[in-house]
């Protein structure tokens, strides 16, 4: 690596947890992705991919959301879909200790490429492991065990209140992807850390599936 004598260098993975001794059999696996740096926070000095590789549940990509939408009573499933994207954004910022700025932007002019829907909050963010883990289907964010990260971690379920911005997370329970499939063809997440420098970016796809 062209690494002097007298330099000091860290291993890293992709959410800036250094590699040591002691967590080297947990963290280094077939695929992971690893950075070399001066140091743990070191700033990037470009863009780097990470592949993630998982099965897809066939729901995401068949069902798209259709049965649990079109089965709420009779109701127009659009802002069941719609809703369910907010409510990630109520559970990011829920721990907010000032304003909670959450955005819905409908995007006509092809600026994404076609059409979009964009949900844009001021949350804590989630890590490269916590978009991955975001992406896999059924894998609940409350149950999540040994290697996966939620990104609600800490989270604590509320006393039952009415629908409102202290109502409990996933309220209207039909699955983040499953409505991003409902309402288009991909999505795309982009996320920073409240704790980092860093900036992930995460695609999902149905072409690419």
């Amino acid at each position: 690596f062209g690494i002097a004598t007298d330099e000091n260098f860290v291993i890293t993975t992709t959410n800036r947890k250094e590699i040591t001794e002691d967590n080297f059999s947990k963290l280094v696996q077939n695929g992971v992705t690893l950075y070399l740096l001066q140091s743990v926070h070191q700033t990037l000095l470009s863009a780097t991919k990470e592949r993630i590789d998982f099965l897809p549940h066939y729901d995401t990509l068949v069902k798209s959301g259709m049965y649990e939408y079109y089965a709420s009573e009779g109701q127009n499933p659009l802002p069941f879909a719609l809703a369910e994207l907010i409510d990630n954004s109520l559970s990011a910022t829920s721990r907010n200790t000032g304003i909670r700025s959450i955005q819905i932007k409908l995007l006509f002019d092809e600026s994404q490429g076609k059409s979009a829907v964009a949900v844009i909050d001021n949350g804590r963010g989630m890590t490269s492991k916590q978009l991955n883990n975001w992406a896999v289907y059924r894998l609940s964010k409350f149950t999540r065990k040994g290697d996966f990260e939620s990104d609600h971690s800490g989270y604590v379920r509320p006393l039952p209140v009415p629908r409102s911005l202290n109502s409990d997370i996933s309220y209207f329970g039909v699955g983040g992807k499953q409505a991003v499939f409902f309402v288009g063809q991909s999505a795309r997440m982009i996320s920073k850390p409240a704790d980092s420098q860093d900036v992930h970016e995460l695609v999902l796809s149905k072409d690419d599936f």
